[in-house]
């Protein structure tokens, strides 16, 4: 089982020099004992500077021009460990990875792709939001090539940057993936809605239906599923949550090719509601 939160990120940082930015750097991780492929890739993705500064600039876009949740390191963590947990269910059910179907590759390599998507796809927001999958596209495509450079031959490299380049894009709303892979990277970012990730929009006063739903999500828990490979247990302290599945998760379920591997169990927590506003009035 495992069950995503998430760690608080401060609207305006203490020291917003760049210096200051850097302090308090997050380390990518996820469990890759059994990947050296991706555990080289990892230490790579750690010590790049300019990646973490454009995971920076990303959330200045986000969260201190736009007032929106983060889209910064915290994100890309969490995107990426959700990302890789539900592809290895996924794999572990029998399905097929689309570079081991389509390219007799090794599933260690999907979850490169399904990683690498993960960290990159909101790198574009470093550039403005409007497009902002478009933009991640040309930055990720130069960083990948000293990324996964001496891992895999260039021959190798063309198809796993293309596998990525389109998990990337695939993210967008109204987005089509093709591959398993894609479907996971759109699928994971949507499921970093619990406690704290709407925080910075919702406490600065937005009172619209969807800053509200989203406070509601306590936890998401992945599990493996009892009618199909993943099952989302999603935590709930108001009923308003619903609105966050319903008109939001769903909309990144449907169309991302894996509709027929998840289920979706929302659990109301307590006995008693949370209450989320105390009034509202326009």
């Amino acid at each position: 089982m495992s069950r995503f939160e998430t760690e608080h990120v401060g609207d305006h940082p203490a020291d917003p020099t760049v210096e200051g930015r850097f302090a308090d750097r997050i380390e990518m991780r996820v469990p890759d004992r059994h990947n050296p492929k991706l555990h080289a890739v990892l230490e790579r993705v750690n010590a790049d500077d300019e990646l973490y500064g454009l995971w920076l600039a990303s959330n200045v876009t986000a969260i201190e021009r736009l007032g929106m949740t983060d889209h910064g390191p915290v994100h890309v963590k969490i995107v990426t460990n959700i990302a890789v947990r539900m592809l290895r269910l996924l794999i572990d059910a029998g399905v097929r990875p689309s570079v081991v179907e389509t390219y007799r590759m090794d599933p260690t390599d999907a979850e490169i792709v399904v990683a690498m998507g993960a960290l990159l796809h909101d790198i574009g927001m470093s550039i403005h939001r409007d497009e902002h999958e478009s933009f991640s596209l040309f930055i990720a495509r130069r960083k990948l090539v000293d990324l996964l450079d001496g891992i895999y031959t260039p021959r190798e490299r063309v198809f796993m940057e293309s596998e990525i380049l389109h998990a990337i894009t695939s993210h967008r709303a109204g987005g089509r993936p093709l591959t398993v892979e894609a479907g996971v990277v759109r699928i994971a970012d949507a499921l970093d809605m619990a406690k704290g990730r709407s925080r910075i929009p919702f406490e600065a006063g937005s009172l619209s239906i969807h800053s509200v739903s989203a406070a509601a999500i306590e936890a998401v828990r992945i599990e493996p599923g009892e009618t199909r490979p993943i099952k989302l247990c999603i935590e709930m302290t108001n009923s308003a949550g619903v609105f966050q599945l319903d008109q939001l998760f769903r909309g990144k379920l449907r169309g991302s090719g894996l509709e027929e591997y998840i289920e979706v169990e929302a659990e109301l927590e307590g006995e008693t509601e949370k209450r989320l506003v105390r009034n509202f009035s326009f």
